[in-house]
């Protein structure tokens, strides 16, 4: 059987912490950096938009974003939270800085496919990421908040949530984050259980705006000193909610009209179990042409359900359909799209 690590930061004692995995050992040396007189820790972003970097964070602007969220979800001292995410990047120092600044009690998983595999107990929070999330289901109603972050999540699998979770005797709050690591995690937040939001909501103290491309600009004092800008293209409602509608260097160009890949991957994903990535590749007559390529062996099954999805206009139909043994991703689970044109 194995035996976590737990943290009990209502009653911290570095030194009677034993790391036995490696992440174990990575959450060990990011405490006592966090602990340090250093004002700041070093962060690495995900690599998913560029080439991954490394930069420095002031700590205070950490614990503001902890509190955001914290505040947001009702979490308070004594609650029991689990990390299962790596501790390199922000998401998994965001996670025991919560668990810090809320003083609850922080149970250690090495990040996997399957992070509720060995979890018997009732917990008040997580963090997961989508492709987790998948293969958890049957225990995510030990989770009272889940928010899920990493990638965006495809309507089967918040239908697979929707339907586990019907059968849960308690109430359980699942939520799909927005951020990066510039805003050191999430702004934002959509609730997918028990309520489905179509929007996201931004934490109090963070404005949204929109640039002249109608890209995403966010203005949080609290973590960032500077206006963001981000190339997700938006929907602004009421002022402090927003739909992603896809990036702007997403964006394909097939004869003229432009085309959002993350609109037509939801569509497709409501009819298909399949990891699935819209791409344009070069063409001589219409500069890119639109392919799709579907995660998993061929199968004249997934191609006819396709072809009989109503993509609205022509031009969303895919000229070519190419099956892929695996989608590369980047390390926090991101599709990387730059990858998967070089392979095609």
């Amino acid at each position: 059987m194995v035996v976590n690590m737990v943290i009990d930061f209502n009653n911290l004692r570095i030194n009677n912490l034993h790391s036995q995995t490696e992440f174990e050992k990575k959450v060990t040396f990011f405490l006592e950096e966090w602990l340090s007189d250093s004002e700041t820790v070093k962060v690495q972003t995900s690599g998913s938009t560029g080439v991954p970097k490394i930069f420095e964070i002031e700590k205070q602007k950490m614990i503001n974003s902890a509190v955001m969220t914290c505040d947001f979800l009702g979490l308070k001292e004594g609650n029991t939270a689990l990390l299962c995410l790596p501790v390199e990047y922000i998401s998994g120092k965001m996670m025991m800085v919560r668990s810090f600044e809320r003083k609850m009690k922080l149970i250690v998983a090495d990040p996997s496919l399957k992070p509720l595999e060995n979890l018997e107990e009732e917990i008040d929070f997580c963090a997961m990421t989508p492709l987790q999330v998948e293969n958890s289901l049957d225990k995510l109603y030990l989770i009272k908040n889940l928010i899920i972050g990493g990638a965006s999540v495809s309507a089967s699998l918040k239908n697979s949530i929707s339907e586990v979770l019907s059968r849960s005797p308690t109430t359980n709050y699942i939520f799909e984050t927005y951020g990066m690591s510039e805003t050191l995690s999430h702004i934002a937040l959509k609730q997918l259980m028990p309520k489905a939001e179509d929007y996201f909501t931004a934490f109090e103290n963070v404005s949204i705006t929109k640039d002249e491309r109608g890209c995403l600009q966010i203005f949080a004092p609290n973590v960032n000193s500077g206006i963001l800008q981000t190339n997700d293209l938006v929907e602004i409602k009421d002022g402090n909610k927003f739909r992603f509608l896809g990036r702007i260097d997403n964006v394909i160009n097939s004869g003229g009209a432009k085309i959002f890949p993350e609109e037509l991957e939801a569509l497709v994903k409501k009819e298909i179990p399949n990891e699935v990535v819209f791409l344009g590749v070069n063409d001589e007559s219409l500069g890119q042409k639109l392919i799709l390529v579907i995660e998993g062996e061929k199968s004249n099954d997934l191609i006819e359900k396709i072809t009989k999805i109503p993509f609205g206009k022509n031009f969303y139909k895919p000229k070519e359909i190419i099956f892929i043994n695996e989608i590369p991703r980047t390390a926090n689970g991101k599709v990387n799209r730059i990858e998967l044109k070089n392979i095609l």
